[in-house]
């Protein structure tokens, strides 16, 4: 074999999950399904992603994850390409949810009449069609277990969040001011990122979990664009190219000196995203507006905050708690977290192979921080008539509070 070749079969491998990987991930759902869901005797995933988690590949089909016994994947189309990127070894072709019942059936493993099954993974369709060719099971909800499980990073998705982190931070801090100046539109600005981004190997996609919710590049605002109504669960409004495709930024939207610009936005590596949201103002930063100066060092002092709240052990709600009263009383509180209709009732979420991950920094969530999650934490401020300010950094959670993963850059960095 040429030197070439190896090196080639080297990088493939080096992508691939191993079966330790997989066993942990697969141990830690058992935990928690038998810690929230005890009755549940297994799990069934169909989303790409989390079969993805699940199998380490990201075909088509059903992976099912008994409490006891060995997990098998029911693959509907890429069965040849999971038995070169997953070590699993129990993957079996599939057309109908029928055929699952028959499968385990002749492999002596019958499916429990409880089944923890991930809800957000099927259409209202397929769901029926579950339901009706799995008629002796009754379904309990699992995506809590599922989010719960990916929450806690392996020291191998860390390293890619990491890197992922760094190779972000360099972007938006370093490579892509030269493409900035005065007269530049939101989409042309968008253009540069795209390229810079895709130079230092970002995947060129983001992904969403919740239902309805989908994003592409992230949000790039100038001026008062940063409050404009959005469709999109965050705090940085934005016109975006179309109607149709309200992303990125708009072609009609030029940077001209007196309006900050706003870059929020996601990088991926390997799988696994980041988050960061950067201010730039054109020439000196004396002549911003004093309010906006001093709003922006409030949310570089709140991210502070919340970073050595990032312990295992610290309630996330206690957290948004937090925030909301410090916010309460300053004379910007109106946009805090987003202007008018723009608001939005969390400082954080987390992050990992989505960009909308368990837990959120919000009221409802009472478990406990853990070591190893990874959560975007975004205070930022809408101020009428003129934009949008603040900080978004991916943080770890570490025994020691909240170790940045997107650079130590936060404040807003000046455009000659």
């Amino acid at each position: 074999m040429s030197g070439k070749n190896i090196t080639l079969e080297l990088n493939i491998m080096s992508n691939h999950i191993t079966l330790e990987e997989l066993e942990s991930r697969w141990d830690r759902c058992r935990t928690l399904l038998q810690q929230f869901i005890p009755h549940a005797q297994g799990i069934l995933a169909f989303s790409r992603l989390n079969i993805y988690y699940l199998s380490g590949c990201f075909a088509n089909g059903v992976f099912w994850l008994p409490v006891d016994g060995k997990p098998i994947f029911f693959c509907r189309r890429g069965i040849e390409r999971a038995k070169i990127e997953s070590p699993l070894k129990d993957l079996y072709n599939f057309n109908s949810y029928r055929d699952i019942i028959s499968i385990l059936k002749t492999l002596g493993n019958p499916l429990p009449k409880v089944v923890a099954a991930e809800m957000n993974g099927l259409s209202w369709s397929l769901s029926q069609s579950l339901i009706k060719h799995l008629a002796d099971q009754q379904f309990v909800a699992a995506d809590k277990i599922l989010g719960m499980s990916r929450a806690k990073k392996s020291t191998w998705e860390l390293d890619i969040l990491r890197e992922a982190g760094s190779k972000h931070a360099r972007c938006l801090t370093e490579l892509l001011l030269p493409y900035l100046h005065d007269g530049i539109s939101e989409l042309e600005i968008c253009h540069k990122i795209s390229d810079v981004f895709l130079s230092q190997g970002h995947h060129g996609i983001l992904r969403m979990e919740n239902f309805g919710e989908e994003i592409f590049l992230g949000h790039v605002s100038v001026g008062d664009s940063a409050n404009y109504p959005s469709v999109f669960n965050g705090p940085v409004g934005l016109k975006g190219v179309h109607p149709a495709t309200p992303y990125m930024g708009s072609a009609e939207v030029q940077w001209t000196t007196g309006k900050p610009l706003i870059i929020d936005n996601g990088f991926t590596w390997k799988g696994y995203m980041t988050d960061k949201t950067q201010v730039y103002w054109l020439g000196d930063k004396k002549h911003m507006p004093k309010d906006a100066l001093k709003a922006h060092d409030f949310c570089i002092a709140l991210q502070a905050k919340i970073a050595k709240l990032l312990k295992p052990g610290t309630l996330p709600s206690e957290i948004w708690n937090n925030c909301r009263t410090e916010a309460e009383n300053l004379e910007w509180s109106e946009g805090f977290m987003g202007y008018g209709k723009n608001k939005v009732h969390f400082v954080g979420h987390g992050i990992g192979l989505a960009i909308d991950e368990y837990p959120v920094l919000a009221s409802g969530f009472d478990l406990p921080l853990e070591e190893g999650m990874t959560l975007a934490v975004e205070p930022k401020i809408g101020i009428p008539g003129f934009g949008m300010v603040g900080v978004e950094n991916t943080f770890e959670v570490t025994t020691e509070g909240g170790k940045c993963l997107t650079g130590e850059s936060f404040d807003i960095l000046e455009i000659a």
